[in-house]
């Protein structure tokens, strides 16, 4: 894979290379408009295969935020076109890595020292490249470390990222009419991700908040080796989770390692009331004594009590049979409001119960089997159905708390990965962690 000497790091940089993307976009357009004049059977298809080359191609090389948008796109796997997921999943393990002689401009920058003046080993070419940073593999006495670097650039160019992925994923995704406060939810939480220094104090203290979690590992953090930019860790042996499963493990791990997870997050959700919100397999290994292994927590949401408590109680099996509790706490969600007519008020009522009685079963049961087809289907089916409500089009718009988004994003990636372990798991079983 070729190296990158340099990221474009000035908002003209990047908004005339986005330019030259939306460019291409428009070319795709109208060759689709062509090839639906003769009947081609495969025009949309075709469309979506080359909107999603030219995007992914493009956010690759500015690497950063926008490309961690096309990182968090990859998860809705249900919501968007699979070419768009197929491609947008590549920046989850598959970006080009900065250069040898960048890396150690970096480390003299921040360190004023070189990396191998620091390390008695440094691997000069990088192990893993993603959308904020990438990882280096070093040595330091008996210690066997993962330095990860952030790309240069990327925390002062979030804003302006923002601002220009942000109308291209309003025409892209059907996002019209959605408030500036979602989006700046997702600035907000960006920039944390980019403070390596409050990553790794996240890091510790999720790591002992979540020490008694059994089958559950996480590195050390070396505090002595670690700045705004670089923060370095144990090297944690181990296969990525999506490769593991690739070996056809058996049930009875599958399920350990199900049960493992879900205890994880749910430990996080209910009892820290905040939780590692990047739910994706890379941020996930797998060692060799079937042991999951979490190695990153860079993006962590914490749950106000004004919105845990109706996130929960809207979905509880009694307040879904009770329509006036059911609308207040749509109401204190954010999802209705003072101002809607009586129609868009029942639009709502029935979409959002329908959605909820489906993809809250797991949660409300004392085991769950996320093997269960049925219930994938379910929640595909609901997804498809959504997309293509034009009714809901029309009122799209500001819908619900900025809370939804990393809450919600989080329960997706999570059901997304139970589905591909397909564990049968023990819904309450994390109390038991609970001090």
């Amino acid at each position: 894979m070729k190296k990158i000497d340099s990221i474009p790091t000035n908002k003209i940089q990047r908004v005339s290379k986005l330019l030259t993307t939306g460019a291409k976009i428009g070319g795709n357009y109208l060759k689709y408009y062509a090839d639906t004049l003769v009947n081609d059977e495969n025009a949309k298809e075709n469309l979506h295969q080359n909107n999603a080359e030219d995007i992914y191609d493009s956010l690759k090389e500015l690497k950063g935020s926008a490309l961690k948008v096309a990182q968090m796109l990859s998860m809705e796997k249900n919501l968007l076109p699979i070419q768009y997921v197929e491609k947008f999943s590549l920046s989850q393990f598959s970006v080009p890595p900065l250069s040898a002689p960048l890396v150690r401009k970096t480390f003299k920058t921040y360190f004023e020292r070189y990396p191998e003046e620091i390390f008695d080993t440094f691997t000069p070419d990088s192990v893993n490249a993603a959308s904020i940073g990438q990882v280096h593999r070093a040595t330091k006495g008996d210690k066997n470390l993962a330095v990860k670097i952030q790309y240069p650039g990327v925390r002062d160019s979030i804003k302006s990222d923002v601002a220009i992925v942000k109308p291209i994923a309003i025409r892209m995704f059907n996002l019209q009419g959605i408030s500036d406060e979602y989006f700046q939810e997702v600035e907000d939480k960006l920039t944390e991700e980019t403070d390596y220094i409050l990553e790794l104090q996240r890091s510790n203290d999720m790591r002992e908040a979540c020490k008694s979690i059994t089958s559950l590992k996480f590195p050390t953090y070396y505090p002595e080796f670690s700045c705004a930019k670089i923060i370095t860790m144990d090297w944690m042996e181990g296969k990525h989770l999506t490769e593991f499963l690739e070996t056809n493990p058996s049930q009875e791990i599958r399920d350990n390692l199900g049960q493992t997870l879900w205890n994880f997050y749910m430990f996080q959700i209910h009892h820290l009331k905040r939780f590692h919100a990047d739910p994706h397999p890379g941020n996930f290994l797998v060692d060799k004594e079937n042991q999951l292994v979490a190695i990153d927590f860079g993006c962590i949401k914490e749950i106000p009590m004004d919105f845990y408590v109706p996130y929960f109680e809207v979905s509880a099996p009694e307040t879904l049979a009770n329509l006036p509790l059911f609308q207040k706490k749509l109401t204190e969600l954010e999802i209705l409001k003072s101002t809607d007519t009586p129609k868009e008020t029942q639009f709502f009522t029935d979409l959002f119960h329908q959605l909820l009685t489906v993809f809250t079963k797991p949660i409300h049961t004392d085991t769950f089997d996320f093997s269960d087809l049925d219930f994938y289907n379910q929640v595909a089916d609901l997804s498809q159905q959504f997309a293509q409500d034009k009714t809901l089009r029309k009122m799209n718009g500001n819908r619900g708390s900025r809370h939804f988004i990393y809450v919600n994003r989080t329960f997706f990636g999570l059901y997304q990965l139970m589905f591909d372990i397909k564990a049968k798991i023990e819904v309450n079983q994390y109390q038991k962690f609970v001090n």
